[in-house]
């Protein structure tokens, strides 16, 4: 028999009767639970819906790094850069030295003189050259007031007033009168001593690298001439301690006015 047509268009129109009743039944129960008060959420300062009361998953947000502690700042402070006692005391063209200025503390290295407190590391220093093929010789240390205007006077007679001015300090002005420097020899190559061919040396060589290691900074170099106001003497070193060596270096910075912020320069002082 042929199905009558009527019948397919009757049964079509039942079930979409039928979703359309279930899904306005299931409407209406959402409203009516999220309108009942026995379905709120008791225990909130307000009452609120049982659906906008369920918690909210948390995915762990990072928590926040912790500020890195501040890096130690080294305190240039410790010590006065114009007391002619302290370790620090800075000695150029342009800041000399009591001419009467004698240390109290001074000990015999090899026949030089020097503060007892740079007499340890000086030992250390040479010893450690030695073990590396540097043979370093203690030339001189302290000189008096006097003994750095006999000095003075020999090297402006030899070589005339330009070159004691660029090698050689004025008495008054210099830091072997502080008993915190010393000049050095070589020992495997001794024509280079007071040369310029020192810093070629196997001595000059190793105190460029090493001698801040030791508490002692090459005091005039090629790099600081315009600050010191001394021709490039790789011989001539300064004791300063190697905790303030040990920061010059680090920072990259080539002389002790710089790291002070003391005038320097080649001009004495007029007048």
């Amino acid at each position: 028999m042929t199905p009558r047509p009527w019948r397919s268009i009757v049964v079509a129109g039942l079930v979409l009767i039928a979703v359309l009743g279930i899904g306005g039944a299931a409407t209406g129960l959402w409203s009516e639970l999220a309108g009942d008060p026995s379905m709120r959420v008791q225990g909130l300062t307000e009452e609120v819906p049982w659906h906008e009361a369920l918690p909210v998953p948390s995915y762990g947000a990072a928590a926040p790094e912790p500020a890195p502690a501040p890096e130690p700042t080294f305190d240039l402070a410790a010590h006065s850069t114009t007391d002619p006692a302290s370790p620090w005391v800075i000695v150029n063209k342009q800041h000399p030295i009591a001419a009467d200025h004698v240390p109290g503390d001074l000990v015999d290295v090899g026949g030089a003189r020097v503060r007892a407190l740079v007499q340890p590391d000086l030992a250390a220093m040479v010893a450690a050259a030695d073990q590396a093929g540097a043979r370093l010789v203690v030339r001189s240390g302290f000189r008096s007031y006097a003994e750095q205007a006999a000095a003075r006077a020999d090297v402006e007679g030899r070589r005339g007033f330009a070159h004691a001015e660029r090698y050689s300090a004025r008495p008054g002005f210099s830091e072997h009168e502080t008993g915190l420097a010393v000049d050095v020899d070589s020992g495997t190559q001794p024509t280079c001593n007071l040369q310029t061919c020192f810093a070629q040396t196997a001595e000059g060589l190793w105190l460029a690298e090493h001698a801040w290691e030791h508490g002692f900074v090459v005091r005039y170099t090629e790099q600081n001439t315009a600050v010191t106001g001394y021709a490039p003497e790789g011989w001539h070193l300064r004791w300063v301690g190697r905790e303030l060596t040990a920061w010059l270096h680090a920072q990259g910075i080539g002389s002790l006015e710089e790291a002070f912020g003391v005038p320097g320069g080649p001009d004495y002082p007029t007048g």
